[in-house]
């Protein structure tokens, strides 16, 4: 092998020691920068630990710190669990004592109430005996104050009659103050009479020639009243204080005037002539014009009725009964009946025809009659009713009064039937006011029964030595209107308040002292009469 070629080889032998060399110290340096590398994260990772190391020290001091913490708080726990343990069995001591305590309040408590309750009902027993002793007082002073007032009043009267006319008034007052004080009944004759005597209230004027047999206050002018007569006479009257002012409408003895009727929407005043007339007035004026019907196929006509609607008017008679139509002033329809009517008055809204057979029929229509047999024996005279109070009353000529008592019991025959004793003759007229029945009578009395009390016993509230015909009120009904046989018509003052007033304000002076001790006792409180 020629030089060349050893060169060459050499040469290659040199580069590729060369290239080995290379590579090698390309992969020491990339193993040291690696090394490097590592080393840096070492020392970062050392540091590191040597933090968390120190942080690992304080954690441990603190957390011998928290134990040692956390042993005194568990020993101070342990010496609260001690504390509550005995608070507790104290509390459960003073829990059992309490018990025993309440136990012992609930029986001193029972005790005590049982003890408060025979208290009580000892003071109950004493306040029961206390208000029965204060009600037994109030009682007899009552009843001895009441009877003190009828005495006055007797005592009243009686002075009265005497002419001792000042001390009749005061006795009078006195008698109605205790009687209205407590309570006792202002309708009592002797206290009644005392102040109708005292206070002047009933008023006489002989008007007509002929017996009276109707009056009646308009409703469209209360202020006046009408009255008719048997002797042909119609009048209208005014009261000016103590007169009585009359206009006569008709003054014709030909004419038996029986009944009037006068229209509330017109104030017509219609009369029933018992020869076969009606007569009829037009108008509330002063100059009313007259017009006269004739009644045909009717025997004495004696009654006037209004059958319905202040429109048709019920003409009675003694054999049949008559529609008038007071639109037309015409007779519109006419019935013969198979009874005789005797007396007519209002029942159920309706007309009643009481007959001589005692029946009374109940006028609905001219063709619809009811007719049922009078529930009381005798002949009927007068009639009333109230529904609210659901009573009946029949008038008899004998002087007898029947109070009948309930509605459907009627049916079943159970009606309860009371006889009232007080006038002498034939009834007259009955009115009713609620429990108040007002009855007249041809005995010349007016009385006075109130249908609630248990003893009905009357009082008269006006008297006149005559046949009474009829009787009215004023629409105050504080006044009592009345005629008579003889053509005399009356006012009675029939208020108790307004009686008492007018004796009080006519009181010339008071009780002496020797006439309070005398009358009504030394003993008794004196009271102011004179205003």
């Amino acid at each position: 092998m020629n030089s060349k070629k050893w060169t060459m080889v050499f040469l290659g032998l040199a580069l590729t020691a060369l290239a080995g060399m290379t590579v090698a110290f390309f992969r020491q340096k990339t193993e040291n920068d690696r090394l490097s590398t590592q080393l840096k994260v070492l020392q970062k990772d050392e540091k590191r630990s040597q933090v968390l190391r120190s942080v690992s020290a304080q954690m441990e001091e603190i957390a011998y710190e928290q134990k040692t913490i956390s042993d005194e708080q568990r020993e101070e726990a342990l010496r609260q669990s001690r504390l509550a343990n005995e608070m507790r069995e104290r509390s459960e001591v003073e829990r059992q004592n309490a018990i025993i305590a309440q136990r012992n309040a609930v029986a001193s408590e029972r005790k005590a109430l049982d003890a408060y309750d025979q208290a009580e009902q000892q003071r109950q027993a004493a306040e029961h005996q206390r208000m029965v002793a204060e009600m037994s007082k109030r009682v007899a002073d009552t009843l001895s104050y009441i009877a003190l007032g009828r005495s006055l009043g007797s005592l009243s009267l009686t002075q009265w009659d005497t002419g001792n006319r000042d001390e009749a008034c005061l006795l009078s007052y006195a008698a109605y103050y205790y009687t209205q004080s407590y309570n006792g009944n202002i309708y009592y004759p002797s206290v009644y009479q005392s102040l109708s005597c005292c206070s002047q209230s009933v008023h006489n004027w002989p008007q007509h020639n002929g017996v009276v047999m109707d009056l009646d206050f308009p409703k469209s002018n209360p202020n006046q009243l009408v009255s008719v007569t048997q002797y042909g006479e119609v009048k209208v009257h005014e009261k000016d204080g103590d007169r009585l002012n009359s206009q006569s409408l008709m003054n014709e003895s030909r004419y038996d005037f029986r009944d009037c009727y006068i229209r509330p929407s017109s104030g017509d005043i219609y009369v029933i002539d018992r020869n076969g007339s009606l007569v009829f007035f037009e108008g509330d004026r002063k100059s009313r014009g007259i017009r006269e019907i004739r009644l045909a196929d009717i025997q004495h006509p004696f009654a006037l009725e209004m059958l319905r609607d202040d429109h048709i008017l019920l003409i009675v008679g003694e054999d049949a009964i008559l529609e008038f139509d007071m639109d037309t002033n015409t007779i519109i329809a006419q019935r013969k009946v198979n009874f005789r009517p005797v007396y007519v008055y209002r029942f159920d809204y309706s007309p009643v025809i009481f007959d001589n057979k005692g029946k009374m029929h109940i006028v609905r229509t001219i063709d619809k009659i009811e007719s049922k047999t009078v529930p009381v024996p005798g002949q009927v005279t007068a009639f009333a009713s109230s529904k609210n109070e659901h009573y009946e009353v029949y008038g008899m000529d004998n002087g007898m009064i029947y109070i009948v008592r309930g509605e459907s019991s009627e049916v079943r025959g159970e009606r309860e039937i009371l006889r009232l004793v007080g006038h002498r003759s034939r009834i007259s007229k009955l009115k009713t006011n609620g429990v108040r029945l007002y009855s007249s009578s041809y005995d010349g009395t007016v009385k006075l029964w109130m249908t609630n009390s248990e003893k009905m016993e009357p009082m008269t509230l006006f008297s006149v030595g005559n046949w009474i015909m009829n009787f009215t009120f004023d629409t105050s009904k504080n006044y009592l209107w009345v005629c008579d046989q003889r053509g005399t018509l009356s006012e009675a003052l029939i208020s108790v308040q307004m009686m008492a007033e007018q004796v009080k304000k006519s009181l010339a002076r008071e009780f002496t002292d020797e006439e309070w001790n005398y009358y009504i006792g030394k003993n008794i409180p004196r009271i102011k009469v004179k205003e």
